[in-house]
Formats: C-alpha cells, sequence, structure tokens
C-alpha cells in the first residue's frame, strides 16, 4: 500500500480528496494547522503549522509518504490576492517538498491557479498562454510551479494543476457562489456585479477527483483542472436563484466590478481530458443544487444547537 501526505487537507478540495485517495488504495495522511478530527475512516490525521519549518519537517519525516498531494496556501477572501501571506507560502512550501524529497518522496502534485495566467488572453493553454500574473497571489503560485518542475528528476516526478474557478460544500462562505446561496436562504438580498464576465467552474468534488487521478499517473508539468466550459456569473447567479426558489432577491450590478476584472477566463482542457483521460461527473445544475442543500443542511444543524 502506497502512503500519501496530503497538506490543506481540511480544506474546500483536500476534505474531498481524502475519501477517494482511502477508497484507491492509499494509506492516506492528512495534514491540518488547527483542530484535527479524530483518525477513521483510512485517514490519519497530524496536526502541523506547515509555516514552521521545524513542524514541517516533522511530520514529513514521521509520515515517510511514497506521495505528496499539497493542497495548502493562504487563501482568505478579501485578502489572499495581495496578501504577504502569499511569500511565506512560497518558502515554506520549497521547504516542505525539499524534505519530502530528502526522506524518499518519488511522487509530488501541486495546487496551482489561473491566476499564473496572463488573463487577457482569455482562453488559456498549458505551455502556450504566457503565464503573466496579475496578483501576488498569481505570482507566488507560478514561482513555486517554475522551481518544483525543476524537481523532476533523481526519482521525483512533480506535476501542477490549475485550478480555475471553484464551488462546493466547505467553500469560504465569501465565494461568489456560497456567498449567493447564504443571502437566498437567509432570505436577503444578494447583491452581485453584472455578472457579465465568463468564468470557467468545476465543482470542488470533481476537482479533488481531477487531482487524485493526476497523483496516480505519471504526468508532469502543469495541467489546467477546469471544465473546459465558459459560462456567464449571471448566469451561475440566475440559476442559484430559481434553484433556490428566491429570483426576487437577486440583484445583478449592485456591486461594482473590478477595474482588472477581465471579461473571459476559460482554461482549455485537452491535456486533462485527453492526455490524463479525465472529465468532470457533476454538471452545473446538479452541483449547484447540491450545494444549496449542504448550506441548507448547515444552517438547519446550527439552529439547532442553539
Amino acid at each position: 500500500m502506497k502512503r500519501v501526505l496530503v497538506t490543506g487537507a481540511s480544506g474546500c478540495v483536500g476534505r474531498q480528496a481524502l475519501p477517494l485517495l482511502v477508497a484507491r488504495g492509499w494509506d492516506v495522511h492528512a495534514v491540518a494547522s488547527k483542530t484535527t478530527p479524530p483518525d477513521g475512516d483510512g485517514v490519519r490525521w497530524h496536526r502541523a503549522d506547515l509555516l514552521d519549518r521545524d513542524q514541517a519537517r516533522a511530520v514529513v519525516r514521521t509520515v515517510q509518504a511514497d506521495a505528496m498531494l499539497h493542497l495548502a496556501w493562504y487563501i482568505a477572501p478579501g485578502r489572499w490576492a495581495a496578501a504577504p501571506e502569499n511569500f511565506d507560502w512560497v518558502r515554506a512550501s520549497m521547504e516542505l517538498i525539499q524534505s519530502f524529497r530528502t526522506e524518499g518522496g518519488t511522487r509530488l502534485v501541486s495546487a496551482g491557479s489561473c491566476l499564473e495566467y496572463d488573463w487577457s488572453y482569455g482562453y488559456c493553454t498549458e505551455g502556450r498562454t504566457p503565464c503573466a500574473p496579475h496578483t501576488t497571489y498569481g505570482a507566488c503560485k507560478h514561482a513555486l510551479q517554475v522551481v518544483t518542475s525543476a524537481l523532476s528528476r533523481d526519482g521525483l516526478t512533480t506535476a501542477w494543476g490549475r485550478i480555475f474557478f471553484l464551488y462546493g460544500p466547505h467553500e469560504h462562505p465569501d465565494r461568489l457562489v456560497a456567498s449567493v446561496i447564504r443571502s437566498l436562504l437567509a432570505g436577503e438580498p444578494a447583491r452581485t456585479s453584472h455578472g457579465n464576465q465568463v468564468r470557467d467552474y468545476l465543482h470542488a468534488a470533481d476537482i479533488a477527483d481531477a487531482f487524485v487521478t493526476l497523483l496516480e499517473s505519471d504526468l508532469v508539468g502543469p495541467i489546467n483542472i477546469a471544465s473546459g466550459q465558459g459560462v456567464t456569473l449571471r448566469e451561475i447567479i440566475q440559476r442559484l436563484g430559481a434553484l433556490a426558489g428566491r429570483p426576487d432577491l437577486l440583484r445583478l450590478g449592485a456591486v461594482p466590478a473590478a477595474p482588472t476584472d477581465m471579461p473571459l477566463v476559460v482554461a482549455d482542457t485537452t491535456r486533462l481530458n485527453t492526455t490524463l483521460g479525465w472529465r468532470p461527473r457533476i454538471d452545473l445544475d446538479s452541483g449547484l443544487a447540491s450545494t444549496i442543500e449542504w448550506w441548507r443542511a448547515r444552517d438547519v444543524a446550527r439552529m439547532e444547537t442553539h
């Protein structure tokens, strides 16, 4: 049984990846920086602050993993794009990866971002669309990708999954899909921009499945993790209104769009679909509907505890 270390395991994508790895026969070790669940369901949890060099080294040395799925990063909404913590994560990630390599790790898959690309191109293809990040977050992710790519030698292979736009259970409540759902369920106006921007959205469970498939492959280098289908934010917002039964609460155009908000950002998923052989399983309507129900159940559970 091969052993895998998953960082960012309590995040939106990480917690979806854990049962998939267990089901595929991996010995799964998960890292969280705060409270960790009890061990169970085939997962052993480790508490460690990966920004602390000694704690990071200790968990890598303890686990002795064959593979690592590195998802951890700083993603606080409203701050993540320009946060100085991005630089801390470049340093910490490099130290973590070097420790993993020193301890005999052979397969590394890390989470990148569509923000590494030059968004003025609109349609983003690995190896063809220039990487010219317009945020600190994107620049730091891309810097780590360049460095880790150089490590694909001497027994270690590395792949880099560039996530585009995600939604689903456990997403931060202030992100677009989650914030609209929360407003609708609370009976409050859902205030958004005009929504004419075209984006490429994929459910977090599909993203997790793509990462696990990538981990088990021998593919190296960057690969887009996305649906390959563009949809306007307006359409997503209107679908949420209809699915929640509260289209009357939508307030499109109530919030100004950011000046740097490009009209089109969509992934070329040829490498994902053809080379890796992976395709999404969750269509947008069913994914949005299940996400609404997850938030509804969460609200009910919260009310029952008070």
